[in-house]
C-alpha cells in the first residue's frame, strides 16, 4: 500500500506547520502551502526527517485562479491526495468598534479565510472523487472558538469563521455518501505567531479562569487532533466539531 498523502494550507509556520509536522509523524507524505516563497527551503529538512516525501506550493488560497495549480503540484508530486488540511487564514486587519468597520478589511478577511477554503475544498474534492484509492479521505478545516464565541472587537473574523463551520456541515452531507470524512476543528487560545501581540491579555484571563485547563494551548495539541481525524478511525464522526481549547467553549454558569 502506498503513502498517503496531505495539503496543509499555512503549513510553513504556527498551527498549519504542527499540523504537517503530525501528519508526517503519522505516515502521510506533505504538500504545505503558504505565501511565503522561500519557506519551503527551511521545511524540507524537517519534514523529511520524518520520513515523509515533502512539496511545497507558494500560493494564496484567496486566488482562486491558482487552485488547479495546487492540486496539480499534490498529484505530480505523490499521485495522490488523501487529506486537506484547511488552515490558512487571517485575523481582523484592525480590532476595533464593528460599527467602523470598513468595507475592504471585511472583503479580505473573507476572500482568504472564507471564499478561498470553500473553494480550494471544492476544488480538492473533485480531485479526490476522481481517484479514490485505498486510504481514508478527509477534508479537515480549522475555524476557531470564534466560529460560535463573539468578539465584538473582531467581528469580521468572527464572521469568516461562523461561515466555514456552515460550510463544513454542508460539505460533510454531500461528501458522506462517498465516504469522505469531513471534520471541523475549532482551537482557542493557542501559543502562535498571531497571538504573540496580545499574551500579557491572555495570560491575564487564563489565570483568572477562562481556560478550565490552565494553560494555553499548543500548536502541536492542534495537530495532534488532526492527525487522527486524517487517520480514518473516526469516519463515521463525518461533520463532527473537535474543540481544541481546554474545555474553553463549555457554557458554565
Amino acid at each position: 500500500m502506498s503513502r498517503p498523502a496531505a495539503i496543509v494550507t499555512g503549513g510553513a509556520r504556527g498551527i498549519g506547520l504542527a499540523c504537517a509536522e503530525a501528519l508526517a509523524d503519522a505516515g502521510f507524505d506533505i504538500l504545505v502551502v503558504d505565501l511565503a516563497e522561500k519557506a519551503g527551503d527551511g521545511l524540507a529538512a524537517d519534514i523529511t526527517a520524518r520520513g515523509a516525501k515533502f512539496a511545497y506550493h507558494c500560493g494564496d488560497i484567496a486566488d482562486l485562479d491558482d487552485h488547479a495549480a495546487l492540486v496539480d503540484a499534490a498529484t505530480s508530486a505523490f499521485g495522490r491526495i488523501d487529506c486537506l488540511v484547511n488552515n490558512a487564514g487571517i485575523g481582523a486587519p484592525v480590532r476595533g468598534d464593528l460599527l467602523e468597520l470598513k468595507p475592504e478589511n471585511f472583503d479580505r478577511i473573507l476572500a482568504i479565510n472564507l471564499r478561498g477554503t470553500v473553494f480550494l475544498s471544492q476544488a480538492v474534492a473533485r480531485a479526490m472523487l476522481a481517484a479514490p484509492g485505498d486510504h481514508p479521505k478527509s477534508i479537515i478545516t480549522i475555524t476557531s472558538v470564534s466560529a460560535e464565541m463573539a468578539s465584538p472587537e473582531r467581528a469580521d473574523y468572527c464572521i469568516s469563521k461562523a461561515g466555514l463551520s456552515m460550510w463544513v456541515k454542508t460539505l460533510a452531507l454531500r461528501l458522506a455518501p462517498e465516504n469522505i470524512g469531513v471534520f471541523e476543528v475549532r482551537p482557542g487560545i493557542i501559543h502562535t505567531d498571531m497571538t504573540a501581540g496580545v499574551t500579557a491579555k491572555y495570560d491575564a484571563l487564563i489565570d483568572g479562569g477562562l481556560v478550565p485547563a490552565k494553560r494555553w494551548g499548543e500548536a502541536a495539541d492542534v495537530g495532534a487532533a488532526i492527525a487522527a481525524l486524517a487517520g480514518g478511525k473516526l469516519g463515521f464522526s463525518t461533520g463532527s466539531i473537535i474543540n481544541v481549547d481546554g474545555a474553553l467553549s463549555v457554557p458554565r454558569l
